[in-house]
């Protein structure tokens, strides 16, 4: 058992060794910030519900160097933005503008759901008036009783 964990242990300090620094993405520091707040203000196109920034996918990680050189061109937050938004439309941004083309992302959720809600009570109203306004009649009553008059046998 002692020589298992003496391998266990000498196999791990050996990966150690070999291990290295990760090398920084930007050689400019300022130009790794605006790439974050920049690409943390885009939806990533595959995940759609992740930031740029945080996102692990293969078109993500392209977009940020496309960020990256955009930034090093001296292009500014604005025309990079403007880019994005050119080249993939506006559902690239988190919060994109309130304009004709984008009301239906900004609010075709609450119409949704009020849409839903209002079919909800729309049945439900139905379906109670149609179960006052058909009461019983004298023999489903009496067929009623018996199904529930009958004793079971145990």
């Amino acid at each position: 058992m002692k020589v298992l964990i003496m391998a266990i242990l000498l196999a791990l300090s050996a990966a150690q060794l070999h291990a290295k620094e990760a090398a920084p993405l930007a050689q400019d520091e300022a130009t790794e910030k605006r790439l974050v707040a920049i690409s943390s203000e885009l939806r990533c196109l595959v995940c759609q519900n992740e930031s740029l920034s945080g996102s692990h996918a293969e078109l993500a990680n392209d977009l940020r160097r496309e960020i990256r050189t955009l930034i090093q061109q001296g292009k500014s937050d604005a025309e990079i933005m403007d880019f994005m938004v050119s080249r993939y439309g506006d559902f690239v941004r988190y919060r994109p503008p309130l304009k004709g083309t984008t009301l239906l992302l900004w609010f075709g959720p609450g119409l949704l759901l009020v849409g839903g809600l209002g079919a909800l009570v729309l049945y439900l109203r139905r379906r109670s008036k149609a179960i006052n306004d058909s009461p019983l009649s004298t023999e489903e009553q009496q067929q009623a009783e018996r199904l529930l008059n009958v004793k079971e046998p145990r």
